[in-house]
């Protein structure tokens, strides 16, 4: 086993990740490889926060454009990261991993409510604390919620996979010409306009010294491999 660079980390999952070929709703044969990797670094004494978006089953501006307000499709977003922390969660107590589900709004029939301290105690516990409910604030996405919590736990580094293997230059679904990125500065992301996350969470990264790891979830082994400082994906981080 490589030695650990990351020992506490911020694992950012996509919920359309979790939802496999189908688009909707959960796949466990996508769910399961995850937890089994979460697992491994689990084992090897990494310190593990999760946050999941919503988009599996509701993303607020998409799904709610020009059909409700804003404040309410977010909110009905909220709630989809709620379902995919809760069924996560459960996933990975059947792994053999103790896991804690935090929530950002107060619903204490499905989780606890989140306080900056409560997550780190059960981290130092080594329970894998999952971020539900984003923020708890519209007009917020949950990467910008990854970020912040990341920085509030005061992880090593906030890991984002993602359905592509890093940053590129473009779109490398539709453009050919496209350039992956192997290392950049936060400056370098926010003025050339690069899809790694939206600018909020970019600028909260930059103003906390927040490294960030872009990779594919793929291959969900990936995330073992990041925590062990193997050069996959791009890394954002100061000069």
């Amino acid at each position: 086993m490589s030695q650990i660079k990351y020992k506490r980390i911020l694992l950012k999952l996509s919920g359309e990740a979790l939802a496999g070929e189908q688009h909707r709703g959960l796949d466990y044969s996508v769910i399961h490889p995850v937890c089994e990797a979460i697992r491994q670094c689990h084992e090897n004494g990494v310190q593990i926060g999760l946050v999941i978006g919503g988009g599996n089953f509701w993303r607020g501006v998409k799904d709610g454009a020009d059909k409700m307000q804003r404040s309410h499709g977010d909110a009905m977003g909220m709630l989809a990261t709620v379902m995919n922390c809760i069924a996560m969660a459960d996933a990975l107590e059947q792994h053999g991993v103790p896991a804690r589900v935090l929530s950002a709004v107060e619903m204490n029939k499905f989780a606890e409510y989140f306080t900056r301290d409560t997550a780190d105690r059960y981290l130092n516990e080594g329970k894998v604390v999952l971020f539900a409910a984003g923020t708890g604030n519209p007009y917020f996405s949950t990467d910008t919620g990854a970020v912040l919590r990341g920085v509030e736990i005061e992880a090593d580094a906030i890991l984002m996979a993602k359905n592509v293997d890093g940053i590129y230059s473009a779109d490398p679904n539709t453009d050919p010409t496209a350039v992956k990125f192997d290392e950049l500065t936060y400056d370098e992301v926010l003025a050339r306009h690069l899809k790694a996350t939206d600018t909020t969470a970019m600028t909260l990264a930059m103003d906390n010294h927040m490294t960030l790891v872009c990779f594919a979830l793929a291959d969900p082994s990936n995330i073992l491999r990041v925590v062990c400082g193997e050069k996959i994906g791009t890394i954002v981080k100061e000069d």
